[in-house]
């Protein structure tokens, strides 16, 4: 067999990317030739036998990210089409190709977010946040034209699918749910070190971790709620820091000396086993792989139920918040585990365990199945309409990235 792979990275310190890097691995591992249309690819990878990559590459002439997709997504197109007969499968990563795939998964939902009540962008307020409203709104239209060609569609949380579902698919469209994985082991297996990161090794530490340039994540709903909590606790924060606002908002609001940001942390099995609890209530996410890292490290979560990962936090591994701007409710719920001990100990060992059912390689073996299923049909599969086949149990980034390219 052989498969076709879109995406823009494939590498193992990436989101997105290390979905792509554990599905090739694990498709190498059963002699699937695997080719890789991408910008880039890890090393490792191309040394095998049955790997080959078909670069696209795109120039730093085009300054936004919107423009720098459409490129992608021009000569992908042409580059597959040219060489439609050398692959089986085609599994394309969101909307990044004209080319209709077999498999098309959403890791992000554009539609989703626009119509989320806590969308803040808008085309009178200002050029930046205009541009990010027609970022938003060209990529949602893209996207359900891209599913509705897509013969599999697997999305990474029920959240998805269910926004999914709400474009309007076609009676031959199959929609899956396959849940993204993580490194159980490696994230189980860490000692934390505070000294590592010069964290007060006599606070209680909560940890946050995401995008600290854009207000989704919601860092602020957290700074805020520290406000309400005692001395003792404080904060640590992961994440690309310039062009941050959150700095001075901690210091505006008097608690500076208790958020200590890291910046981009590349141990981070080491730092999620050096606090106590990790805080995450997302105003959008699809399904936030840190919420199964944190849970693979034993971390009690406090997130909220618009935190796509949401789904999978049970109660007896963490708390589930329905309003992601009410301070009060998350200042609580992190004072509840502070005073429970025996609780959070609880929790801790619960999401070990439940964290378990969600490793790479099973998800790796989902999509490898898949595409078994699609290779051995040349026609089209059943139809199945809006049917959702659930698994039992880095995104974007509207901004300027590390290279100062404007997303």
């Amino acid at each position: 067999m052989r498969v076709a792979i879109v995406t823009h990275v494939v590498r193992h310190n990436d989101g997105q990317g290390r979905v792509n890097y554990e599905i090739a691995r694990a498709a190498l591992d059963e002699n699937i030739e695997v080719t890789l249309v991408a910008s880039h690819v890890a090393p490792e990878l191309l040394e095998h036998p049955l790997v080959r990559w078909a670069p696209v590459k795109i120039s730093r002439f085009w300054r936004t990210n919107l423009l720098r997709q459409q490129v992608f997504a021009l000569k992908s197109t042409w580059w597959l089409r040219k060489h439609r007969a050398e692959y089986d499968v085609l599994h394309v990563n969101g909307f990044i190709t004209w080319m209709p795939a077999d498999v098309k998964t959403a890791h992000f939902v554009h539609s989703g977010w626009f119509n989320s009540k806590y969308y803040p962008f808008g085309l009178s307020k200002g050029l930046w946040s205009a541009y990010q409203f027609v970022y938003t709104r060209v990529n949602a239209v893209l996207e359900g034209w891209a599913y509705r060609r897509s013969r599999v569609i697997t999305a990474v949380s029920q959240k998805v699918a269910t926004e999914i579902a709400a474009i309007g698919l076609t009676p031959r469209n199959r929609l899956d749910v396959i849940y993204n994985g993580v490194d159980t082991q490696g994230f189980a297996a860490a000692q934390g070190d505070r000294t590592r990161f010069r964290l007060p090794e006599d606070k209680f530490l909560l940890l946050f971790v995401g995008d600290l340039r854009t207000p989704r994540k919601n860092l602020g709903t957290v700074l805020k709620a520290l406000t309400h909590l005692p001395e003792r606790v404080h904060i640590a924060v992961a994440g690309y820091l310039p062009g941050s606002p959150y700095p001075e908002e901690a210091k505006a609001l008097g608690i500076a000396d208790r958020v200590h940001f890291l910046g981009l942390v590349k141990e981070m099995p080491v730092l999620m086993h050096s606090v106590d609890v990790f805080v995450f209530p997302s105003f959008y996410e699809p399904m936030g792989l840190v919420l199964l890292e944190a849970m693979s490290a034993g971390l009690p979560v406090v997130t909220v139920r618009t935190a796509g990962g949401a789904e999978i936090i049970r109660s007896e591994c963490g708390i589930v918040l329905d309003d992601p701007n009410d301070v009060h409710a998350l200042a609580e719920s992190v004072a509840h585990l502070i005073s429970n001990n025996l609780e959070r100990l609880a929790m801790s060992n619960a999401a070990v365990r439940i964290a378990i059912d969600f490793g790479w390689e099973h998800m790796a073996q989902r999509y490898i199945a898949l595409y078994r299923d699609l290779g051995d049909f040349h026609g089209d599969m059943k139809p199945v309409s809006c049917v959702v086949n659930c698994q039992k149990s880095s995104i974007e980034s509207d901004t300027t990235d590390e290279r100062g390219i404007l997303q």
